[in-house]
């Protein structure tokens, strides 16, 4: 060994224990944190004291959510919409209703929705059983005729059955029908994720770059994105204008201002659970945002519409390294497919 490569040898050794120590320091960063587990979700989702989960109500539920029968004209059922092939959604940028018409929103996917303490874009829903019939209620979309749709359920063997099954003695009428489906929409959940992996201790759940991306997630100097996408469900269940390009347009759409006319809330939508997100572009009410490029760009810029916009959206500064990294833990969120198996109508 000549002098030069002695002492190049010798400061590599005189380095070795700062480097042991930053390799130690980058291995205990990608560990969950104390605070992180907050955002587990709970074991299982509150309901009614009325409507306790059974397995024959998820099952009649299940078969009334996929029975386009309940329509007006028995071509569209819940899964119509909310697919889940395509995230418990359907893929479009807004919904198509009743003969094919467009609807105005974007199908919002039903996963973790039993998380909520409040349902619908809007907001105009309080829970799962209230939500299940809005739907059948509506002209443009499955526009149900009670009395035909009642009549069919109570003179169907099949359905007298299963209705008795799941609520003894009760009458096959719209309250029973309601429970039904929202006890199988309760059974729709996304809790085995990368991410929620990661905050049961796998550290390998999740990459470097995605630990990295939830950093900035919950940083307010950095993603701010948890302001509103909060721990465990990433909602706050509140609604907020974030200055999409469609506010801007004659006639838009006010959102929960027509629920609720608070000034503040002209053209606030809820805001929207992110676990399976991947599985359910486009992105926004409007359906506006193919990707999820496209979405943290948006919130990059501060919206695009400054108009009665929510105080939580500003401009914020973010390298191409932060925005791939804040993607990348977006595409953590989701959990492994689960086969759905249609059910065999009676």
């Amino acid at each position: 060994m000549n002098r030069f490569t002695s002492r190049a040898f010798l400061a590599l050794t005189l380095l070795m224990p700062w480097l042991t120590v930053g390799a130690a320091d980058s291995k205990s960063d990608l560990k969950s944190r104390a605070e992180d587990k907050a955002w587990l979700l709970p074991a299982s989702t509150a309901h009614p004291e009325d409507n306790a989960p059974t397995s024959s109500r998820v099952s009649l539920g299940k078969m009334l959510f996929f029975d386009p029968r309940l329509s007006k004209d028995g071509t569209v059922a819940c899964s119509t919409c909310h697919n889940p092939a395509l995230g418990w959604s359907d893929g479009l940028p807004t919904a198509h209703g009743l003969h094919g018409k467009v609807l105005p929103r974007r199908t919002p996917s039903i996963y973790n929705t039993a998380y909520n303490s409040i349902q619908m874009w809007d907001g105009r829903k309080a829970d799962l059983e209230d939500q299940a019939t809005g739907p059948l209620d509506s002209p443009d979309e499955m526009a149900a005729d009670y009395d035909h749709m009642m009549n069919f359920l109570r003179n169907n063997n099949g359905y007298k059955v299963a209705f008795n099954e799941a609520y003894p003695g009760a009458a096959i009428d719209k309250r029973t029908l309601s429970r039904a489906i929202a006890s199988y929409e309760r059974t729709i959940v996304s809790t085995n994720s990368p991410f929620d992996r990661w905050l049961h201790g796998d550290t390998k759940a999740m990459t470097p770059q995605q630990v990295a991306g939830f950093r900035i997630f919950t940083d307010p100097a950095r993603g701010n994105c948890s302001t509103c996408h909060q721990a465990p469900n990433f909602t706050d269940n509140g609604f907020h204008n974030i200055g999409l390009a469609s506010y801007g347009r004659d006639n838009a759409d006010m959102g929960r201002y027509a629920q609720k006319p608070v000034g503040v809330l002209k053209g606030a939508f809820k805001t929207p659970g992110l676990r399976n997100v991947t599985d359910r572009a486009p992105y926004f009410h409007d359906g506006s945002a193919a990707t999820l490029e496209d979405v943290v760009e948006h919130y990059a810029r501060g919206g695009d519409v400054k108009t009665n916009l929510s105080p939580n959206m500003k401009e914020i500064q973010l390298s191409a390294d932060d925005k791939q990294a804040l993607v990348a833990f977006l595409k953590a969120l989701t959990s492994p497919n689960t086969p759905v198996v249609v059910p065999v109508l009676p």
